[in-house]
């Protein structure tokens, strides 16, 4: 895995070989922050990365210059991976989390202008994700919700469906809170 653009672009990630994380592919990840980069200037973004994994997509908004990234992840060699390899790449505007995102989602400290969400694609949770997110304050009006998921589900019908990728076998919707 590797981090795409900005400052740390083509640098390599290598979590440890025992992870459970499934890493967002780098054609997906390239394709996605090339949609992103379109309609955002990344320096005004606040983002918050759910099941952070590897934290492949908060290195890639750090690294493009984001102004604050929080990484929410439940496993500890995981989220111990993302703090040792934010610390080894000076990454200050990045913050790891320690928690179950469901429960991060229930008590929103702050609104974010981006929330990437992927997780494991047979969590029980995963179809309640978008309703969870666009029905507080977590995400701030005019923000954007992409959630990775298996393309055995279908979010189009959903209130804030903006739109659907898919790259290979990754698949990515977006949904947006009060459109400006």
């Amino acid at each position: 895995m590797r981090i795409i653009s900005g400052i740390h672009r083509g640098k390599r990630i290598r979590p440890p070989g025992n992870f459970k994380a499934r890493p967002t592919t780098d054609f997906a990840k390239e394709s996605l922050f090339n949609i992103l980069a379109n309609h955002y200037d990344f320096e005004e973004l606040d983002v918050l990365d759910l099941f952070s994994g590897t934290g492949s997509i908060a290195y890639e908004f750090v690294s493009r210059g984001a102004r604050s990234v929080v990484a929410v992840e439940l496993l500890q060699p995981h989220f111990k991976f993302i703090q040792d390899t934010g610390k080894a790449l000076a990454m200050e505007q990045l913050t790891p989390i320690r928690t179950d995102a469901f429960r991060y989602l229930k008590k929103p400290y702050q609104s974010f202008d981006v929330i990437f969400a992927d997780p494991p694609y047979d969590h029980p949770g995963l179809e309640q994700l978008p309703d969870l997110v666009i029905s507080t304050t977590i995400l701030a009006d005019g923000g954007i919700f992409i959630l990775e998921h298996p393309g055995s589900y279908d979010f189009s019908a959903h209130q804030g469906f903006s739109q659907h990728r898919k790259y290979g076998g990754v698949n990515f919707t977006m949904f947006t809170k009060n459109p400006a």
